[in-house]
């Protein structure tokens, strides 16, 4: 399926902020070096009353489990467990739309089930602070009522930065969580374990219901050098697996790739080899929210005595939280506003901005574009892009590269150089997690179609019976009872349409618009006016055409007056079919009819507007 321009957006609901008062911000908290104490964005909230266990009815008896998105897509992860009358939930994202969707800015999943239910949502938990687990917070809490929000600390500070924009911050109670914590939430109690991500503070769930444990662990890998020093808690997921494990929900990014992920100590070398070898101005393309990798990139700027100008709102805004809250750790002084560059030499410039995905309006394809505000390319130049295309990305990512070279950049990219990992484990880490945790069930998560049924056929390479795995669509229902026994309901499913954000518009484009628009970005619109008396019927005058994007009016005069003596047969002919004159009628006519007289006349078939004025 699509997808998904990963930082393709926009966010045309928000008025971005001057990056310079950012850029004062994040200099201020710098110069403050290694004392900088925790920002208020990020201070923990005490944990709540544990819930008392709710009572339910029989026909609530079962355990449910239920993907409301993530498991068709890379990207709009969502998952809502059911006992009784407790629903907790795990994570909120979005997802980045494809050249098939024209003009959408994001994708959420479809709430309708949780929002009639949401009186018995006891919180929600999100596993790290990844747009496509966090995106969808300031769009989906208010329609559930504002649950509280369980959370570690970095992602805390990425969470209430996005409700702030959207100008929801205390409506919500976000709570700052430990590893080491425990969290009852109604039938269910959550114990956590870290995991190694290409972000910091990413975590599994262990989560007690009363027919079992479920271990829940998207987005991760092995990593035995994580560059801030923390790796995999592989003992808590040893420990789990021996009390017992009903199901294990496990992340399939890449379980086509067979061996292990490369480590990011070893992107980390990479880095600062490129950054000793290249004598100019270096422009580094990366995710915003890969916090470990812009440390690296810190590292090597400081290590080879280069400035760094940091361009991109989102870029700017998650190094401010990250650094307020101690998980980078930047050199005094080592950020300079862009301006300043030209007081050093560019063998001694890093620039350092978004758009590793080719969005039209990150840093990066700005730059590309020649239209940034203070950072131009030129020859010598060297732009490298740390990130590998999310799949319908290829294209935007090959433009902005293309920009580049032709402004006399150097590009390198994972193709040329090995200057990105993934943060997903492969086929030996994915064995390794289903040895470590033993389940008795097992469902694939985070990934398209075809990464989801890789991952069941790994899992029966490790002994679990094919019956025992459940590959689910979005919306499907894996019921598991007190028995120990598991099944997906065939005779229930929840909504699991895709819920579209278009500017201030959330889910006010449904798929005939979307539709619509692919007509008109395919074959163009055809509008054909007409003046009407009201009494009548007749046409007062010649019909009016206008045409974008299907023919060039000035040389298609004879298909032009051919489609006006049509217009003018079809109103007489058919307004005499009707007694009084019927405009909706007739305007069906007029588009059907015309319609196929221009595919007759040149086999395309654009968008037929016809529009009546009556005198």
């Amino acid at each position: 399926m699509m997808r998904k321009n990963m930082f393709h957006s926009k966010n045309k609901s928000q008025a971005p902020k001057p990056v310079g008062a950012a850029e004062d911000r994040l200099e201020a908290l710098i110069n403050k070096a290694t004392n900088t104490t925790t920002a208020a964005i990020a201070e923990p909230q005490k944990m709540p009353v544990p819930l008392a266990t709710s009572r339910y009815t029989a026909s609530r008896q079962n355990l449910r489990v239920i993907p409301m998105g993530g498991v068709e897509e890379v990207g709009e992860n969502m998952t809502a467990i059911e006992y009784g009358d407790d629903i907790i939930i795990i994570d909120m994202g979005l997802a980045f739309p494809d050249d098939t969707m024209p003009g959408i800015d994001y994708i959420i999943p479809d709430t309708k089930w949780l929002e009639d239910n949401k009186k018995r949502i006891r919180g929600v938990i999100i596993t790290h602070g990844h747009l496509d687990h966090i995106g969808a917070v300031p769009y989906i809490l208010p329609k559930l009522g504002d649950p509280p929000v369980y959370t570690m600390a970095l992602t805390a500070g990425f969470i209430k930065k996005r409700l702030e924009e959207f100008g929801l911050l205390g409506r919500s109670k976000i709570n700052v969580l430990t590893k080491d914590d425990v969290l009852p939430l109604g039938n269910f109690k959550v114990r956590f374990f870290r995991l190694n991500h290409s972000i910091p503070d990413s975590m599994g769930l262990c989560i007690t219901t009363p027919v079992g444990q479920i271990v829940y662990a998207t987005d991760w890998k092995f990593d035995h050098t994580p560059v801030d020093g923390k790796p995999t808690e592989f003992d808590k997921i040893a420990k789990f697996g021996a009390e017992g494990v009903l199901l294990l929900m496990s992340d399939s990014t890449n379980a086509i790739k067979p061996g292990y992920c490369a480590s990011e100590r070893e992107i980390g070398i990479t880095i600062e080899r490129t950054f000793s070898e290249i004598k100019g101005r270096i422009v580094f393309a990366n995710f915003s929210t890969s916090i470990s990798r812009i440390q690296q990139v810190f590292n090597a700027a400081a290590k080879y005595n280069r400035k760094v100008i940091v361009t991109g709102r989102s870029m700017v805004n998650n190094i401010e939280i990250a650094l307020s809250l101690g998980y980078i750790k930047i050199q005094p002084k080592i950020i300079i506003k862009s301006e300043m560059a030209k007081k050093y030499p560019d063998s001694q410039i890093v620039i350092l901005t978004t758009g590793s995905q080719g969005e039209e309006g990150a840093g990066l394809a700005r730059i590309a574009r020649g239209d940034h505000k203070t950072i131009k390319i030129k020859k010598g130049d060297t732009a490298i892009i740390s990130a590998s295309p999310i799949p319908g990305n290829e294209r935007a990512v090959a433009v902005v590269m293309s920009n580049l070279t032709r402004l006399g950049a150097h590009v390198i990219y994972n193709k040329t150089l090995d200057i990105h990992t993934s943060g997903h484990a492969h086929q030996e880490e994915l064995k390794l997690m289903i040895a470590l945790v033993k389940p008795k069930f097992f469902m694939p998560i985070h990934g398209e179609h075809h990464m989801i049924v890789t991952h069941a056929e790994l899992a029966q390479t490790m002994g679990i019976p094919p019956e025992r795995i459940f590959s689910l669509d979005n919306g499907q229902i894996l019921e598991i009872t007190s028995a120990g026994e598991a099944k997906i309901t065939e005779d229930a499913k929840i909504a699991s349409g895709y819920v579209f954000i278009d500017g201030l518009g959330v889910g006010d484009v449904g798929e005939v618009v979307i539709r619509d628009r692919q007509v008109m970005a395919q074959d163009g619109m055809f509008v054909i006016i007409m003046t009407l008396d009201r009494r009548s019927g007749k046409l007062v005058n010649q019909p009016d055409i206008i045409s974008r994007g299907f023919i060039y009016m000035k040389g298609n005069d004879d298909l032009i007056r051919e489609v006006k003596h049509e217009v003018r047969k079809l109103v007489e002919s058919k307004g005499k079919e009707k007694l009084e004159p019927n405009w909706a009628y007739l305007r069906n006519v007029i588009r059907d009819e015309i319609g196929e007289y221009l595919y007759q006349k040149t086999e395309r078939r654009p968008m037929v507007l016809p529009v009546v004025i009556e005198v």
